[in-house]
């Protein structure tokens, strides 16, 4: 994993020493003298590691930036493990999976004997932050030391995300605990996907020339092809045409990418200068970039003191007058709710359990692998009318249908199914009552704060739209989004606030967007290039759609993910169902011959015997 960086070690924060003060430090340690000096290395670790970080990070309210060091001192010291120089791939490999390993268990125990891990775990404690987020970006630190080559833009971007995204979901959960959401709308996650992007194309251009001396080159193969002759040169550390114009054409791509100016809409301002910062802080660095032609070969390139502080400036004056109108929400102190061999809150991931039997003891059914489905859709239909059946309110037969739901995961789980997909609330139901609709989202938010799939091996997603939602339920459903990002077992996708022309009209408007900007030639455009800007480009095709209530329609459901599934339509209503009718829709698939368009092949013709 490569930490974005920007500057030299050279401080950004040009007030003088002598005046700092820390009394956001001081006011979270108490008298703890050891975890105060924790912090204070953390301090010492990330300026002189990443300056712009540093300068970033003192844009956050002053009671948030000793986990900001915290969080981006552990990110450079694992940076650094994988990086030296004295040790082979795999003993530098080893060091990084002993340091993650000791993390697991700092976190159970609640402290720490070395001071940046224990000023993580502080904070991990401090701001309930979940930590298991990350478990996916050390393992790609751990790996990044045997080099990597990416084939495609599709190739290296799944690596940035997988790098680089979960520590800065980490900081946008300390802004959400604090009070003050650092919150993304859901139709601009493109662009902060993209900003992510940026950001680290930007950081590979600085560190162009150290990279080539360790013999890395981390720009995807299909953009090296785009100038044939650049690839050899930066190899042997030429500048020449072909190099340059590689460069140029890297630069503006970056420069696209981390102008998005649209990302901050509708956020707190104080967090809206940390990203616009951000924003203007690499693209200082890009024009540092430009400018040093063949020496960007063997320095990295920095920009100016005087264009640092032209951005820096007013954004300090902007930040303070922000978090200084802004109440902040500061947690108490927190010890881990168990004794110190057992899992703490904030690693509670590492102790997922499998789901619990059925009652009656049923087992799933023995399915060979090639008749299995990989992705099963269900249209949870039949809840109000099972409720009206026995004289109920209809939001009676919504509560019921939620343990249904539980059903169908344990199921899923059991029989080894890797996708699920539950449609739970439709763009169309806001034409119900008030009290339903009501009742509908409150368990939805419910059971994800307390239900009992939280500690399976489920990793939950959500489709839909954010507009209308309550804000609580958004926030729910991206800290769970979050949560179990790394858990490689069920993926369920939870359809909420959703309609599937509004999915595909949202897409075709992003690649609009991708093709005005230059990422795609719009006569070449592909259905590829359409499911890659999907809300979950990642999203398999459902191979199994099922919906219980005796209606059959697919009801505006994954109109473009469905179009070759297979149908399977029961009269039950949606709480009387168990994981036991999963099993019977997937023993039904199992059996049936699917051509896609193709013809099956003719049986032997019998020919008659002669006389």
């Amino acid at each position: 994993m490569r930490v974005i960086s920007q500057s030299t070690t050279a401080d950004l924060d040009a007030a003088p020493r002598a005046r700092r003060r820390r009394p956001a430090a001081r006011s979270l340690t108490g008298e703890d003298l050891t975890l105060r000096a924790a912090y204070r290395l953390c301090r010492r670790t990330t300026r002189q590691h990443d300056p712009a970080i540093h300068a970033l990070i003192q844009l956050m309210p002053a009671v948030l930036r000793p986990a900001g060091w915290a969080l981006w001192a552990a990110a450079s010291v694992l940076d650094d493990l994988a990086d030296q120089r004295d040790a082979e791939p795999a003993e530098r490999a080893a060091r990084v999976e002993a340091w993650t390993e000791a993390l697991q268990h700092d976190l159970a125990a609640g402290t720490s004997t070395d001071p940046v891990r224990h000023a993580l775990v502080h904070t991990a404690l401090r701001w309930r932050l979940d930590l298991s987020g990350l478990q996916g970006a050390m393992i790609s630190t751990r790996d990044d030391v045997h080099g990597r080559r990416f084939a495609d833009w599709t190739e290296w971007r799944a690596w940035c995300n997988e790098g680089i995204t979960p520590w800065v979901d980490q900081v946008r959960h300390l802004f959400e605990q604090a009070g003050a959401p650092m919150t993304l709308r859901l139709d601009r996650r493109v662009d902060y996907e993209r900003f992510i992007d940026g950001a680290q194309l930007t950081d590979i251009l600085t560190d162009l020339g150290p990279d080539l001396g360790q013999g890395l080159l981390l720009l995807p193969q299909e953009a090296l092809d785009a100038c044939p002759g650049a690839e050899g040169d930066l190899r042997q550390g030429r500048w020449s045409p072909a190099t340059a114009a590689l460069i140029g054409a890297m630069t503006d791509l970056a420069r696209q990418w981390v102008t998005r100016p649209a990302m901050t809409t509708g956020m707190h301002p104080g967090a809206a200068t940390v990203l616009d910062t951000s924003a203007c802080l690499l693209r200082a660095q890009l024009e540092a970039v430009d400018a040093a032609g063949p020496a960007l070969l063997k320095r990295a390139p920095r920009p100016s003191l005087v264009a640092r502080a032209r951005i820096l400036t007013p954004a300090r004056i902007r930040s303070r007058l922000a978090w200084s109108l802004t109440p902040l929400t500061v947690p108490g102190p927190r010890r881990p709710a168990v004794n110190a061999s057992g899992p703490s809150p904030a690693a509670e991931d590492t102790a997922l359990r499998p789901p619990p039997p059925r009652p009656d003891g049923a087992r799933p059914p023995q399915i060979d692998a090639d008749r299995m489905p990989s992705h099963v859709a269900i249209i949870m239909d039949g809840n109000g009318r099972w409720a009206e059946q026995r004289g109920l309110p209809r939001s009676e037969g919504h509560r019921a249908g939620t343990a249904a739901a539980h059903e169908m995961v344990y199921g899923a789980l059991e029989i080894g199914l890797c996708h699920l997909t539950l449609y739970a609330f439709s763009t169309e139901n806001w034409k119900r009552g008030t009290e339903e609709i009501t009742t509908i989202l409150e368990a939805i938010r419910r059971d994800l704060d307390e239900g009992p799939i939280r500690d399976l091996d489920v990793r939950q997603r959500w489709s839909g739209r954010p507009g209308k939602l309550p804000e609580e339920l958004v926030r729910a459903l991206m800290r769970e989004e979050r949560r179990t990002h790394a858990r490689t077992g069920l993926t369920l996708t939870v359809c909420i606030n959703y309609g599937g022309r509004d999915e595909i009209t949202r897409t075709a408007a992003a690649l609009a967007q991708a093709a005005q900007a230059g990422d795609v030639a719009p006569h070449l455009i592909s259905e590829d290039d359409f499911a890659r800007h999907l809300p979950h480009p990642d999203m398999p095709d459902v191979d199994l759609l099922w919906r219980t209530g005796n209606e059959q329609r697919t009801s505006n459901f994954l109109p473009w993910h469905a179009t070759y599934a297979e149908l399977h339509f029961t009269p039950d209503h949606w709480p009387d169902v168990d994981r036991r009718d999963l099993w019977r829709a997937i023993t039904e698939y199992s059996r049936r011959q699917r051509r896609h368009g193709a013809a099956l092949p003719s049986p032997p013709l019998r020919r008659s015997p002669r006389n």
